[in-house]
Formats: structure tokens, sequence, C-alpha cells
């Protein structure tokens, strides 16, 4: 049967080629290393579990409102007023099934064919390709490493058409852990503004920062900012929550009101238990966090220390999320490679270390770790690393 074109437009993630290829050595008895890892390693904290088993004890087991509880909806907006100064209504959150649905929802709600979405590069692999399932065109706009990867405002006001509809920004970057300055937001803010192109914000590692960087949300900037702008956000990363799948949109309450109509036809709503467990995380101690955190900083200064002193790898020390971003190129050439992409399959055959190729995420040149995972670990993977580049073959 033949397949509909909009599927036949997705390009294969680079990411789970790689994990793939991993279990499959696994599998065959290797002992692999997987460093692709876009999830913390530690398990949820307990006050969270136990809000999600006082649930369930309750009944709170059946159907709730397409966009969420409404008590979810308020520990949201308390979670804006505490931490971003930010003032918002129920009917501007939508509650989806994990931050990657509510993109999702936010693009299949926002676009029509034709219309251009500047995604800046590096770039999370699922960017362009929902923006492709909601006919649209990715417009990529590189940020370059002498720039921290970040995008320009005149490289944005350059990459404008009339078919221009958002941009989207993500800070802390996935993959390469960069955090826009505000100084920077508001640059990019004032070309959004002029030109009438809707920010969507990813802020899903917000909570993921270290040393003196602080993440900052270009809707805190201004109220025109603010009403320019769709916020993506979510409990995966901040609270170890990836498998519960709660994220939420906040935006013009139009917006949130279509996306909202399009989950009552797609998922009914995000799950129940899960809603409230999310309250917990909210709501609740935020003791945990910080002490994620710290593993995760101690566990940065590790990585980043001992990738730049492997001949081959230069790296702009990440400001947050909890990924690594060297370039390789220079590492796969003195290895014979012609691209970084086969270098990371070589790794991975020779010494079981799995890494994610940059060119999954639009940055040929350089390979993505992730440090959510234990210091031995780490270490064992860098040893292996070292070995690699230090045998001639």
């Amino acid at each position: 049967m033949k397949l509909s074109k909009r599927v036949a437009t997705l390009t294969p993630s680079k990411t789970l080629a790689i994990t793939a290829k991993a279990q499959q050595l696994r599998e065959e008895g290797n002992d692999v290393i997987g460093l692709g890892a876009g999830e913390p390693d530690f398990n949820t904290p307990t006050h969270i579990l136990e809000a999600a088993k006082n649930a369930m004890d309750e009944g709170k087991t059946k159907y709730t409102p397409a966009g969420g509880v409404p008590a979810l909806k308020e520990s949201i907006i308390r979670k804006f007023a505490t931490d971003q100064q930010l003032t918002y209504d129920k009917n501007e959150v939508i509650v989806c099934t994990g931050a990657k649905h509510a993109l999702f929802t936010l693009f299949q709600a926002l676009l029509d064919k034709g219309d251009e979405v500047i995604i800046p590069t590096p770039f999370w692999v699922s960017y362009p390709e929902q923006v492709k399932l909601a006919e649209g065109n990715p417009v990529y706009v590189e940020g370059l490493e002498t720039n921290q990867f970040k995008i320009t405002a005149e490289q944005l006001e350059n990459a404008i058409t009339p078919k221009t509809k958002a941009v989207i920004i993500n800070s802390p970057s996935n993959p390469t852990g960069m955090i826009y300055t505000k100084e920077e937001l508001s640059a990019l803010g004032e070309v959004c503004l002029k030109h009438n192109i809707l920010i969507v914000s990813d802020e899903i590692y917000e909570k993921l920062t270290y040393g003196e960087e602080k993440h900052v949300s270009i809707a805190e900037i201004s109220s025109q900012l603010k009403d320019q702008t769709v916020i993506i956000n979510g409990v995966s990363k901040s609270h170890a929550m990836t498998g519960w799948r709660i994220g939420y949109a906040a935006g013009n309450k139009s917006i949130i009101k279509a996306m909202t109509n399009l989950i009552s036809h797609s998922t009914s709503n995000p799950t129940s238990v899960a809603q409230y467990a999310a309250m917990a995380a909210y709501d609740g101690t935020q003791q945990p966090l910080d002490e994620m955190n710290k593993a995760f900083e101690q566990r940065l200064n590790t990585v980043y220390e001992r990738i730049t002193k492997i001949d081959g790898f230069t790296c702009i020390k990440p400001q947050g999320a909890f990924y690594v971003f060297p370039n390789a190129k220079n590492a796969a050439k003195r290895k014979g490679y012609d691209t970084v992409d086969e270098w990371v399959e070589a790794l991975l055959e020779e010494e079981k270390v799995a890494l994610v190729p940059g060119s999954g995420f639009g940055a040929d040149d350089y390979v993505r770790l992730s440090y959510a995972t234990s210091l031995d670990v780490l270490n064992e993977a860098l040893d292996r690393i070292e070995r690699f580049m230090s045998n001639n073959n």
C-alpha cells in the first residue's frame, strides 16, 4: 500500500539509528556504552511518585478535559508567575502529552502549506520533521560556533520572507547547551515584532543551567513579546519525568483554543494520573532538582575537561541542558574518515561507545555526548574514546 506523501518527507532519526545499532551490539553480547540518551538517569522524585499513587487510589483515572485538568493549569500558571513573573489565564495554557506533542500540535494548528518556519542550526532533530508534517517549510539559519551556536538579529532579518510564519528559539539548547542572553533575545524579539512573526520558545531545559548562567524567557522581556510568543515546556527534563509524557504550551488564547480543539480529536487528553504527578512536581519540594543539577554540573565539568584534552576535538563549554557538542572534524580526519558520521560508526564498532552524529542536528562536523549517566560510565566511555584516537589503523 502506498503511504502518504507527508510521511515520505520524513528524515530518519540519526539518534534512533545509532540507538538501534547499539542495541543490536548489546544483544550480541557486547558491552556498549550509550551516550545518546536525552533523559535524566535519575528516577522521578519520591513525592511525585506518591502523588501519582494517591491519584490512582482516589480514582482519578478517568478522562480529563482535553487541554488538561484545571488544577494542573493553575500549577503551571503559578510556576510562570514565580519563575518568570509572567501572568497567564487558564485559557492561555494547554497541557499536552509531552512537550514534543505540544510542539507538534502547535505546528498543526498554525501552519498552512508552504508557510515557513525559521529554525536555527544546530537544531533538535524533531523541529524540521514536525514542520514538514504540517506541510510547512523549514528554513535553516546557521548558529555559528564563533557566536556560541546562536543566531543574530541580522541573520534572522535576512531569513525572513513573506511566507515566514514563525521562528523557533531553544534556550538552553539541545544539542549545544548554549543559552541566549536577555540582550540577544531582545534583539531577536524586535525583528519578530517588526515582521509580526510568532516566536516558538522551547524552554524544556529551563531548569538545567550551570555556573552563573541563568535561563531567560523571551516572553518575560516585554508585554509585546509575551503576546508574540508561545512557550513550550514540561516536566520531563527538569523533574526526571520523561516517561510520564506531560508538557504544555502557553500563549495567545486563540492559538491555545485551536490546539485544544485539535487535541480533542487526537489524544482526547493527557494521561490523567501523570497530570496529578506533574502538579506535585511544580507544587512540591524542588530540592531534588538542586541535587540532580549538582550531579549534572559535576559530570559536565568532567566530560568537558577530558574531551578537550583529546587530540582532534574542540569544544565550547555548555551552559545548560545535559549535552556537550564538540567539533570532531579533525578527530575524524586523524583516523582517516571523510565524515564525522563514519567516525561515529567506527567508534561504536571498535570501542562500543554510541554517540549521536551532529548531522542529525544540522551540524555535520560535530557529535553530541549526553552526560545524563554516572561519572563511572562517562569516564569509561572517555577512556575508550581516548584509546580509539590513539590506536593507529
